[in-house]
């Protein structure tokens, strides 16, 4: 895999470098000391995946990484002093197009096996979804058909692009929505906390982190938390489980969206977002097959049209429109 390194702080990239070398597999092809080089240099020799700062000279990490996904698209993961500390701008960079963000490995902290384990995990993920596998179903039994009942539910999976898209669409519910609503987004357990207060601060809705054998209320929004899969059990009660493990990014929307066709007994609308590889197309038929109402983001509107064109191409979205669409769309079939 080749590999870019935007960071103006030196010992950073050093120790990037350290953390690269112990796979075989890595090429670090350039460095940029600030993202205006960054986008310049993805034009001449663009590489499968750039290690982003966020806080830099000229020009930072959000804004390179809106510039290069709309002039040479590539996968970029943030690394950044502090998460934590920046998530703001963490999140506006996985609106722009980002997949994951980490913090800046620091060699001496003592726990430098810890560091290295992460990164290197999380450029195993985004592998596996440059080179995405075939989705191991959840699903164990045929699931049974729903088409005459209301609708009770919605549920969204969103991965890169997925932050801003979801403030989108949450930011336009009503405070009276009637119905619970359950989202997947591809990110980093660390900080999902971080997500869960960010849009709970851009919706009427009450936002929260999706917790063990926990009932679903209407007016409530839930995010996964866990780094284990988010699924519906057979006690209509949230639960978490390890497997599957064939999977590129933990929690997959596949297994949600499968676990909400055999386990759920309303109607549900189910929701496909912006992002890269295809997780959630294959859940998405399902849902689709059972008789839900299916939903993905068009191509103009998607900052990565990678999840949306996958389940368009399974013919898995009953409808295929634009971000600015989905929330009214949302409220007119409740």
């Amino acid at each position: 895999m080749k590999i870019a390194i935007v960071n103006d702080m030196l010992m950073a990239v050093e120790a990037l470098r350290r953390v690269l070398s112990q796979s075989g597999d890595i090429e670090v092809i350039w460095v940029a000391n600030n993202g205006a080089q960054a986008v310049e240099q993805c034009q001449k020799d663009k590489p499968d995946l750039i290690l982003m700062d966020l806080i830099m000279p000229v020009m930072d990490g959000v804004e390179a990484t809106k510039q290069i996904m709309q002039q040479t698209p590539c996968s970029i993961l943030i690394v950044t002093s502090s998460v934590d500390h920046n998530a703001d701008k963490v999140f506006r960079a996985m609106g722009a197009g980002a997949l994951d963000a980490v913090n800046t490995p620091v060699m001496e902290s003592g726990n430098t096996n810890e560091i290295q384990n992460v990164i290197l995990e999380k450029i195993k993920n985004i592998a596996l979804l440059m080179r995405p596998k075939t989705t191991i179903s959840f699903s164990k039994k045929p699931a049974q058909s729903i088409t005459n009942k209301s609708i009770n539910l919605v549920v969204i999976g969103a991965s890169s692009g997925g932050p801003q898209a979801l403030e989108n669409v949450l930011g336009k519910l009503p405070a009276s929505f009637p119905v619970p609503i359950v989202i997947v987004q591809h990110v980093d357990e660390a900080f999902v906390t971080e997500l869960t207060a960010w849009l709970d601060s851009v919706t009427e809705l009450n936002v929260k982190l999706a917790s063990e054998n926990e009932m679903l209320k209407k007016g409530n929004v839930y995010i996964a938390s866990k780094s284990d899969h988010l699924i519906i059990n057979d006690k209509m009660l949230l639960s978490y489980t390890v497997g599957p493990d064939d999977v590129a990014f933990r929690p997959s929307v596949d297994v949600f969206f499968d676990s909400v066709t055999q386990n759920w007994p309303g109607k549900a609308i189910g929701v496909l977002l912006t992002g890269m590889g295809n997780d959630g197309a294959k859940g998405l038929l399902q849902l689709r097959k059972r008789g839900d109402v299916t939903i993905a983001q068009d191509k103009q509107s998607s900052a990565v049209y990678g999840m949306p064109k996958a389940a368009a191409q399974l013919d898995a979205a009953e409808e295929i429109m634009a971000l600015d669409d989905i929330a009214n769309r949302i409220i007119q079939l409740i």
